[in-house]
């Protein structure tokens, strides 16, 4: 048996009626009579008649969909961001289209080029650790594809972007560890291209400086994010010869690698040696040996504001506003949360 999908001109056929009544008795168009509307309305129903969204979307230059490009939804943070994204999506009754870079900057290239076929209105980004240029997403411009980033972001002035202060939370977390005691304090950082990591090192150094602590630059180490290569940046700093005695590491999940590290090495965590990270995951919570304090972050406050952005920015379009482009640059202040074990 055929099972053809039923088009306007099948409808108009069956009713005698022409294609352009039939179309706009299915939009409720004031032009066509009650008795008429319902007659079409309800073959069309009868027929399983679905309107040809293409044709629609053509129309209306506008899918109703989001694209949305993260590093890795294993990590709980991004996950947090997606329920952000998707809470705002939802209210503005638009579709979320999501894609993983798994921090490859060739795999963000297609997803922003598979993106831009599908014709998404706009795009909310969090960029790869190891992207370095940025033309993939400033050439959506001419496609008016507006792109807000959120979390990882550009440094760049002419893009539109929400992050954590990291100035903030880095500060806290720093002198929450000189109160402590420790003066010999390393720092597991990402990539060096990374915002964060060049905010990270350059807060470290000015509370050390405030505080009057010697700054040692051989205390700060990076990672690529990866156990391997957290393990060998471990391994780095407790074989100086005035190894730390607390460590500021990039994020929850990196930290719980340094801590396994320091495990082998027989090392009591938060006694031996002390750790403080980013994100403040809440599986935090369910550790033996948890970071002493985490920076949270506010993923999904974050991310919200992200997509509040870019709606603003899809609104702008549709009203064909003309107003000179302003970039919002959102700063959301991290606060240090002190892990109660």
């Amino acid at each position: 048996m055929e099972n053809k999908i039923p088009t306007l001109k099948e409808i108009a056929q069956k009713l005698k009626f022409s294609v352009s009544t039939v179309s706009r008795a299915l939009n409720n168009h004031p032009s066509i009579g009650l008795r008429t509307t319902t007659q079409v309305q309800q073959l069309a129903k009868e027929l399983g008649y679905e309107p040809n969204q293409t044709a629609l979307f053509f129309k209306q230059q506008k899918t109703h969909t989001l694209g949305v490009i993260l590093p890795n939804l294993k990590e709980e943070f991004f996950s947090q961001a997606i329920n952000g994204i998707e809470d705002v999506a939802k209210v503005n009754k638009y579709s979320v289209l999501i894609g993983q870079s798994h921090d490859e900057v060739e795999q963000e290239k297609q997803i922003v080029n598979a993106m831009k076929n599908h014709r998404v209105d706009g795009l909310i980004v969090s960029i790869s650790k190891h992207t370095k240029k940025f033309e993939h997403f400033l050439n959506l411009e001419k496609y008016n594809i507006p792109v807000v980033f959120f979390d990882r972001v550009p440094d760049i002035k002419t893009v539109h972007k929400v992050a954590s202060n990291f100035n903030t939370g880095t500060r806290q977390a720093i002198e929450f560890l000189i109160v402590k005691g420790h003066k010999r304090i390393g720092v597991i950082n990402g990539p060096e291209e990374m915002k964060s990591s060049k905010e990270r090192v350059t807060t470290y150094m000015d509370v050390l400086k405030n505080k009057k602590i010697k700054i040692d630059l051989s205390l700060v180490v990076t990672t690529d994010l990866t156990q391997e290569q957290t393990y060998k940046a471990m391994e780095e700093l407790l074989h100086l010869k005035y190894p730390p005695t607390a460590i500021l590491v990039i994020n929850d999940w990196v930290a719980l690698d340094a801590i396994q590290y320091a495990r082998k090495l027989k090392l009591k965590i938060n006694k031996d040696i002390c750790f403080v990270s980013y994100s403040n995951l809440p599986i935090t919570n369910y550790l033996e040996f948890p970071p002493l304090a985490s920076v949270e972050q506010y993923p999904y406050e974050q991310a919200k504001k992200a997509t509040e952005i870019l709606f603003e920015l899809l609104n702008a379009k549709t009203n064909n506003s003309e107003e000179e482009t302003f970039y919002r640059n959102v700063l959301i202040e991290g606060q240090l949360v002190v892990h109660k074990k």
